[in-house]
């Protein structure tokens, strides 16, 4: 039967903090494997891993591509690589962004919900948006168990509060509490598997870089939908999971439902900014135009080009304000998701 020797945590922002609290409070006889996927960015080399190591008991260090999994040990995912499990081996998979982020946290929970299913314990920490929620159903319905931050605790209560909506978890604790239950949960037995769900498989392929899949396979995840990827305009699938719904087009791309908003508000804005630019050059041209026209005399062209760049500044102007209202909601969003995170 075994234990549930697995433990894969996520976190996004606010998750340094959380993850050195969880790191002080493994014991150095930690009878499980430890996998963290932190959003890091590509610009920079993290020293995450010192950190963790100087923080706890257990050594922590970037997951290598065939690294075999050992107890007592965290590994973290590598900037621009997901972490994933295939049998007791580590595998970086260089597949699509997930949730506009690679390192994402689904892939690394679906691999290990796949891999281990009733071995694990899947665990989501702070974090702005909803990264982490489909993973985390996927451990739930391989049988593993599901462990969420109570949003109330978190530092950034939005990607606890997401898992919450998709997942009944087994646990939703302060962040003090979880050490203490991680520690109880894998000296456990842990239970009979269960089947993992179709498509499972399939997406952990993707994560790794798999080519060559059709959209027969595709449309064996959900529905095609009318939305286009904001990262290649392709195609998108919508994912049903429990009531929330996630988006991934056929190149691999894939979006919780706020995400997704959010990156067709940026396409949009960079829309109109593309449409201010052209109605500023339009405006400009039709000047020059209805200048020449008054040297030449020509009196028509005159009204034709002045009744034209009035036309493209009133044109410009309704641009200006969309553009303005999108910022204005943008910075209202930005403030409250700080203050909530507060």
């Amino acid at each position: 039967m075994g234990t549930r020797d697995i433990v894969a945590i996520g976190a996004s922002a606010g998750g340094f903090e959380a993850l050195m609290q969880l790191a002080g409070a493994f014991g150095p006889d930690f009878p499980a494997s430890v996998l963290v996927t932190l959003h890091l960015s590509n610009q920079f080399r993290s020293s995450l891993d010192e950190l963790l190591t100087r923080a706890g008991s257990l050594e922590a260090s970037f997951a290598r591509d065939g690294d075999t999994l050992q107890h007592g040990r965290i590994y973290i995912a590598p900037p621009d690589r997901h972490l994933l499990l295939v049998g007791d081996r580590i595998a970086l998979g260089a597949g699509p962004r997930e949730n506009g982020s690679r390192p994402a946290i689904d892939p690394m929970l679906r691999s290990a919900a796949l891999c281990c299913c009733h071995r694990t314990v899947g665990v989501v920490l702070t974090g702005t948006l909803g990264d982490g929620a489909s993973g985390l159903w996927a451990v739930s319905e391989c049988g593993g168990v599901t462990v969420v931050q109570d949003p109330r605790s978190a530092a950034f209560p939005e990607m606890p509060q997401t898992a919450l909506q998709l997942v009944r978890p087994d646990h939703v604790l302060d962040l003090q509490q979880i050490p203490p239950l991680l520690n109880r949960l894998v000296r456990q037995p842990a239970g009979e598997p269960s089947a993992a769900p179709a498509g499972i498989r399939f997406e952990v392929d993707i994560a790794r870089g798999r080519k060559g899949y059709v959209m027969k396979q595709m449309d064996s995840l959900g529905q095609r939908s009318v939305l286009s990827c904001p990262d290649c305009q392709g195609v998108m699938w919508e994912i049903d999971e429990g009531g929330l719904t996630r988006y991934r087009c056929h190149v691999g791309h894939t979006y919780a439902g706020d995400l997704l908003n959010l990156a067709l508000d940026e396409g949009l804005r960079r829309a109109l900014a593309s449409a201010q630019r052209a109605l500023e050059e339009r405006v400009a041209l039709a000047s020059k135009l209805h200048g020449q026209a008054e040297r030449a005399g020509h009196h028509n062209l005159v009204r034709t080009w002045a009744a034209r760049r009035l036309e493209y500044e009133q044109e410009m102007s309704v641009i200006r304000d969309a553009i303005r209202r999108m910022e204005d909601v943008a910075a209202r969003a930005e403030i409250q998701r700080n203050q909530t995170g507060t």
